[in-house]
């Protein structure tokens, strides 16, 4: 079983790895310009302080990785399922069905890793400096690899129960509320006078990856300690992977 599995994920690094630059470009770009318009742009025509770019820089590097997991395994599952019938070749493999969808979430956040990763040079060039802490490397690593699998398992349980016909409306309501209130462009604790948005956030998963690298890279920025978020992402983890693994189950059964 071990074999066929790293078989399978060997593949799909492969062939990722022949369309790198088109990964990294669909998945970049929004960031990116994120980066350069709110940290960068509107820094140097004074509509905010110097130091927005350090609380910007940790919640887009969580968007990153949380966004991309997503996108990598909700997209190619729905394609998968609905069109090309491709699963039916990975579910022939001597593989028990969940191991088939362990590969394809243990991808998905390898894919959001990377482009995370990315995310630290550019920022450097965009901005000229990022903020970093050495004793805080434990904690982002952390943050980052829970962050990618929770947005794998979130795309996974997407993929499996939202109807074909239907992605691109559920694309539509659920990424928008989870761009906007995951923390990337705000301190969840400075929402504290408007309650009921600060409990919407705290209802997004993104909202803890995105405290997570704050308290790992700029922990002088009031933010959600990193025990909490690490938790909070444990809890998200185990709601969406058991949602996910249910619906996969029930997709590949049919």
């Amino acid at each position: 079983m071990l074999r066929s599995f790293g078989s399978v994920l060997r593949r799909d690094i492969v062939v990722t790895g022949k369309d790198l630059v088109a990964f990294l470009a669909q998945v970049l770009l929004q960031p990116v310009f994120f980066l350069f318009v709110f940290g960068k742009l509107l820094t140097s025509l004074g509509y905010t302080s110097s130091g927005y770019s350090n609380l910007l820089f940790p919640g887009l590097v969580a968007l990153t990785a949380t966004v991309t997991a997503i996108q990598a395994m909700a997209f190619p599952l729905v394609v998968e399922f609905g069109w090309t019938k491709e699963i039916e070749d990975r579910l022939l493999a001597p593989l028990p069905l969940w191991a088939v969808a362990a590969e394809k979430v243990l991808f998905a956040s390898l894919r959001a890793l990377a482009a995370s990763a990315v995310m630290f040079p550019i920022g450097i060039g965009v901005l000229g400096s990022i903020p970093y802490r050495a004793a805080g490397l434990g904690l982002l690593v952390g943050v980052a690899l829970l962050g990618s699998l929770v947005g794998a398992c979130i795309g996974l349980t997407i993929g499996t129960f939202v109807p074909v016909t239907k992605i691109n409306i559920a694309f539509a309501l659920i990424f928008t509320p989870l761009l906007f209130t995951g923390a990337t462009q705000y301190p969840w604790p400075s929402l504290a006078h408007l309650r009921w948005f600060q409990v919407v956030s705290a209802a997004n998963p993104i909202t803890y990856v995105s405290e997570g690298m704050r308290a790992a890279l700029v922990p002088n920025i009031p933010h959600i300690p990193g025990w909490i978020c690490l938790l909070a992402l444990a809890g998200s983890l185990a709601l969406f992977g058991t949602l996910g693994m249910i619906g996969f189950r029930r997709r590949a059964i049919d």
